[in-house]
C-alpha cells in the first residue's frame, strides 16, 4: 500500500514537471508567454483534463508560498526610505482604486440579482488583483524597478493590507441571532482579531530591527552555504508562518522581512539563495490555478459564469484605467495597467471561503466567482499579449547595452555638458576611465571624439558590475536624471565601501539625498555658474575683481559648511517648509555669512573656524 501510494504522488510530481517543461518553452515560443503556458499545462492534466493529479487546492496551498517569496525578494529592493517615498501611491492610489471599484463592482453585482451583502463580498473579492500573475509579468518585461512597475506594485500591497479587515466586514455580515450578548462576543472577537494582528506585525519588525543581521553574521561566518539558504527560507517561511496566525496574509509577512533586512550586507546573498525557490514555486502556483479550473461548474452555469466575467473585468479595467489618468498616467500607461490589474487574484479564494463558511454566500455563488476568478486569470495574459501586438502603438526595440570588456579604476556616468568636462580633466591628467551613458547619440558622438563610451543604463546594477565597480576607486556620477544619480550611487556604496563618489545634483534637496546616499563629494550643477555670475555682479556695481572674488570664496565656504550641516537636519518626511531644526540652520547660516561678508568689506579678515573645506 504504502509503495503503491508512494508511486502515486511521483506519477503526480512527474506530471506537474513534465507538463511544465513541456508547455512553458512551446507557449513561450508562440509568444503566448508563460503565465498562459503554466495555466494551460495545469488544465490538461488537472482533475477536469486528463486527471494526472486531482487534488488541486493542496498544490496552491503549497505552491502559495511562490507568492510569499516573491514578495520577500520585492521587499528586499525597498529600503525603509523608500517604501516611505511611497506612502502616497501605497495609500492614496490604492485606496482610490480599491474603493472606486468595490463600489462599481457592487452594482454590477446587484444588477445580476444578488442581495446587496453578497454582491459587496464577490466585488471585494474580485478587487483584489492576483499578486502573482502582476508580479511574474512585471518581472518578465524587467518593469519591477520602474516608476508605473512601482506604482502598480504599491496598489498590490495595499490589496494586500486589506485582507484582514474584509475577513472582518465578512463576520459582521454574517447571520446571527439577535442578541446583546453575541453582538457583544462578535465585537470583542474582531477587536481580539485586530490586537493580534498588530502583535504579530510587531514582533515581526522587533525580530527584523535586533535579530535578523546578528543571526545571518554567525551563520556566514561558519562558512556553510546551504545553512545560510536554509536561513533565508527560515525568515521567509517564518515570517509568513507568523503573520499568517496573527490573522495577515504570508505574503504581507515575507515583503516586510525582506524591507527589514534590504540595507543588510547580505541582501544579495538571500536574493540569490531564494531565486530557485522562487521561480519553480510560483510556476507551480500556476499549474494549480489551471487545475482548479472546474468544467463542470462551467458547464453548468456557463451563462452566468462567462457573462460574470466580462462584467466584472470591463468594470474594473475602466476604473483602473481612470483611476491611473487622475493620478496623471498616460494614456498607453492606463490602459496597460487596466488590462494588467483587470482580474481577480488569489486571495479571492480565501475571502470566498471564508464567506461560504459564515453563510454569507451559498456554495453555488462560491463556485461560480471562484470560477470567474480563475477564468479572469487565465485570460489576462492573453488580453496582454493581443494588446501588445494589436493594441499598442509599435515602439522601437530597446538596445542592449554595449559589452564593456575592459575594466578601469575610474568609472564616468553620464557624458552630458558635465560629464564630457569632468573626463577631459581626468584624461588630460593621464587617468584612465570606463564611460557610460545611455543616450545612443551621445555615445556615438563623444565615441567619434575620441572617447570610449558605452551604452547601458548605469542604475542595472549587473551593468555596473560587469564595468568594475566592485573594485573602482572612484566613481563620477555625472547624469541629469536625480532619482537614476541616486539608484546608482546607493548601489556603488552598498558593493564597494571604499570607492569614492563626486556626484552631480539637481538643487539643495537633491543633494541632502545624495549625501544620504552614500556620496562624498556632491556638486550642484548650478551652483559654480550662479557664483561666477554674483561676482560678476558686484563688479559691474563696482566693487574690485580681487575683493569680488573674495567675497565669491567667503559665499562659497560658508554655503558648504551650512550644506552638510542641513543634510544632517533633512527630514524627507518633513519636506522642505516643515522642519523647523533646519529652518533655524539656514537662517543660522546666512545670518553667519553676511556678517562674514560686511566684515570682509571693512577690511577684517575673517577666522575661519571650520577648517579649509
Amino acid at each position: 500500500m504504502a509503495a503503491e501510494a508512494s508511486s502515486s504522488d511521483l506519477i503526480q510530481v512527474v506530471s506537474l514537471l513534465g507538463a511544465a517543461v513541456v508547455a512553458v518553452p512551446l507557449f513561450k515560443r508562440l509568444g503566448l508567454g508563460s503565465v498562459l503556458g503554466y495555466l494551460a499545462a495545469g488544465l490538461a492534466i488537472g482533475p477536469y483534463g486528463l486527471g494526472l493529479v486531482t487534488d488541486s487546492h493542496s498544490i496552491i496551498h503549497i505552491a502559495e508560498f511562490g507568492v510569499v517569496m516573491f514578495l520577500f525578494v520585492i521587499g528586499l529592493e525597498m529600503k525603509p526610505s523608500h517604501l516611505w517615498g511611497l506612502r502616497r501611491q501605497i495609500f492614496g492610489l490604492g485606496s482610490m482604486q480599491v474603493v472606486i471599484c468595490s463600489i462599481l463592482l457592487t452594482f454590477v453585482g446587484m444588477a445580476f440579482g444578488a442581495p446587496w451583502q453578497v454582491a459587496f463580498v464577490c466585488a471585494t473579492g474580485f478587487v483584489l488583483t492576483s499578486t502573482a500573475i502582476v508580479m511574474q509579468v512585471l518581472g518578465e518585461r524587467q518593469e519591477l524597478a520602474s516608476r508605473r512597475g512601482q506604482q502598480i506594485v504599491s496598489i498590490l500591497l495595499f490589496e494586500d493590507l486589506l485582507i484582514v479587515p474584509l475577513l472582518a466586514i465578512v463576520s459582521f455580515l454574517a447571520p446571527t441571532v439577535p442578541g446583546a450578548d453575541e453582538a457583544a462576543a462578535h465585537g470583542s472577537s474582531v477587536w481580539k482579531s485586530i490586537g493580534v494582528a498588530l502583535g504579530s506585525l510587531g514582533a515581526l519588525v522587533a525580530a527584523g530591527l535586533w535579530l535578523l543581521n546578528p543571526l545571518f553574521r554567525v551563520l556566514a561566518a561558519s562558512k556553510a552555504r546551504e545553512v545560510m539558504t536554509a536561513a533565508a527560507l527560515l525568515v521567509v517561511l517564518g515570517a509568513g508562518l507568523l503573520m499568517e496566525m496573527g490573522g495577515l496574509s504570508m505574503a504581507m509577512g515575507a515583503f516586510v522581512a525582506g524591507v527589514l533586512l534590504s540595507e543588510s550586507s547580505f541582501r544579495h546573498q538571500l536574493e540569490a539563495d531564494i531565486e530557485p525557490f522562487r521561480g519553480l514555486l510560483l510556476g507551480l502556483f500556476f499549474l494549480g490555478v489551471g487545475m482548479a479550473l472546474d468544467l463542470k461548474v462551467v458547464a453548468e452555469s456557463w451563462g452566468v459564469i462567462l457573462a460574470g466575467v466580462v462584467a466584472l473585468m470591463v468594470v474594473k479595467a475602466l476604473c483602473v484605467y481612470g483611476v491611473a489618468r487622475l493620478a496623471r498616467s498616460s494614456h498607453a500607461d492606463a490602459m496597460d495597467r487596466a488590462l494588467l490589474m483587470a482580474q481577480g487574484g488569489e486571495f479571492a479564494f480565501v475571502l470566498y471561503s471564508a464567506a461560504a463558511s459564515a453563510g454569507v454566500i451559498d456554495a453555488r455563488t462560491n463556485a461560480n466567482m471562484t470560477a470567474i476568478v480563475v477564468l479572469s486569470m487565465a485570460i489576462t495574459p492573453l488580453l496582454l499579449i493581443l494588446y501588445q501586438r494589436f493594441g499598442k502603438p509599435a515602439a522601437a526595440e530597446p538596445r542592449e547595452a554595449d559589452p564593456i570588456e575592459e575594466q578601469h579604476p575610474i568609472l564616468v556616468i553620464g557624458m552630458g555638458r558635465m560629464g564630457q568636462i569632468i573626463n577631459t580633466m581626468l584624461q588630460m591628467c593621464g587617468h584612465t576611465s570606463t564611460v557610460i551613458d545611455l543616450d545612443p547619440e551621445a555615445v556615438e558622438g563623444v565615441t567619434r571624439y575620441g572617447t570610449k563610451t558605452h551604452f547601458g543604463d548605469a542604475t542595472r546594477p549587473e551593468l555596473l558590475l560587469t564595468a568594475g565597480i566592485e573594485k573602482a576607486c572612484l566613481l563620477v556620477v555625472a547624469v541629469d536624471d536625480r532619482k537614476a544619480a541616486l539608484s546608482i550611487v546607493r548601489f556603488a556604496r552598498e558593493v564597494n565601501l571604499d570607492i569614492q563618489i563626486v556626484a552631480r545634483s539637481f538643487d539643495r534637496l537633491h543633494t541632502f539625498d545624495m549625501y544620504s546616499a552614500g556620496a562624498d563629494e556632491i556638486v550642484r550643477e548650478t551652483f559654480d555658474a550662479a557664483l561666477r555670475m554674483g561676482k560678476r555682479s558686484l563688479e559691474k556695481l563696482g566693487m574690485p575683481h580681487e575683493t569680488a572674488e573674495e567675497v565669491g570664496k567667503l559665499f562659497y565656504r560658508h554655503d558648504r559648511h551650512g550644506m552638510i550641516e542641513q543634510a544632517r537636519l533633512y527630514d524627507p518626511s518633513l519636506g522642505t517648509y516643515r522642519n523647523d531644526a533646519m529652518v533655524e540652520r539656514v537662517l543660522a547660516t546666512r545670518e553667519e555669512t553676511r556678517q562674514a561678508i560686511e566684515a570682509l568689506l571693512r577690511g577684517e579678515k575673517e577666522e575661519w573656524a571650520y577648517g579649509d573645506d
